[in-house]
């Protein structure tokens, strides 16, 4: 992960969280205070973020943070994940901002995890989007690949996509495509997405390296498949959830992605328990 961004975002959860200073903390608590406090697990799922959760302490300073699992470790209720040990005040500044991220981490892998295990048997690989939460897109999708899923685009620099609109502006899927592959670098794919038959063949005649198969109901895209019959990519976009995921992912195609990994994934909860002064 990139610490430089991470930082930044930890900074500016710090700023949000304490305008000028922690006044219930400040007013209790000397400044020379050290306690020890435990993180502990109250939920089973898959860790992740833990390095990140430990970075809130490195910016606060004077906190020593020890972990016991590692980003991508299964973990169940009253697991012992970490060790804290320093200054008093930092603990409690830092404790709501570096809990909202490891749960937020955590659930996203959690949920990921359970999407991935529905289609292991297969080949397919489960992509995330960039439905993801502004300014926290690095996070969520490093959760994703912990939970055992794979990274789409991360922003629109990436890969040439030429969705719905993009496909209408041009005038049609082949001059959609001819434009972009004149005016984008050669090592770039390009991907075309199609809601039926008829611009899967215009998809495939304009030699589109992956062909979107958007909001397509399961025979659809089964005959979507065949009559691609590996010339392309195929990717399955839309309506994909966990009680349907296997069924798409045995008709054979390449990826599937799932925007509910990020937009929709619960939190996994944790806590800092225990708090003792010494």
């Amino acid at each position: 992960m990139n610490y430089l961004v991470i930082d930044k975002i930890i900074k500016n959860a710090l700023i949000e969280d304490v305008t000028n200073e922690d006044i219930t903390t400040n007013s209790i608590i000397g400044k020379e205070s050290i306690s020890t406090v435990e993180l502990l697990c109250k939920e089973e799922g898959i860790a992740a973020g833990l390095e990140v959760f430990k970075r809130v302490f490195n910016i606060l300073g004077d906190v020593e943070v020890k972990l016991c699992k590692n980003d991508g470790d299964k973990v169940y209720p009253k697991d012992k994940v970490g060790f804290l040990k320093g200054s008093t005040r930092n603990l409690l500044v830092g404790e709501r901002v570096s809990l909202n991220l490891l749960q937020r981490m955590s659930g996203i892998a959690t949920l990921t995890n359970k999407y991935v295990q529905e289609i292991n048997h297969t080949n397919a690989k489960l992509l995330d989007t960039r439905k993801t939460t502004p300014n926290l897109r690095i996070l969520e999708k490093y959760s994703v690949k912990v939970g055992g899923g794979h990274n789409h685009r991360f922003n629109l620099s990436d890969g040439v996509m030429l969705k719905d609109n993009h496909i209408s502006a041009a005038g049609g899927i082949k001059n959609a495509v001819e434009l972009a592959r004149s005016n984008s670098s050669f090592v770039r794919k390009i991907e075309v997405e199609a809601e039926n038959l008829e611009m899967v063949k215009e998809a495939l005649e304009a030699r589109a390296d992956i062909i979107m198969l958007d909001n397509m109901n399961l025979d659809l895209a089964k005959e979507a498949v065949v009559l691609i019959n590996k010339r392309a990519l195929t990717e399955f976009s839309g309506n994909a959830e966990l009680g349907n995921i296997k069924k798409i992912a045995e008709l054979g195609v390449d990826y599937i992605s799932v925007g509910a990994l990020t937009h929709s994934a619960k939190i996994l909860d944790f806590s800092m328990k225990n708090l003792i002064l010494i």
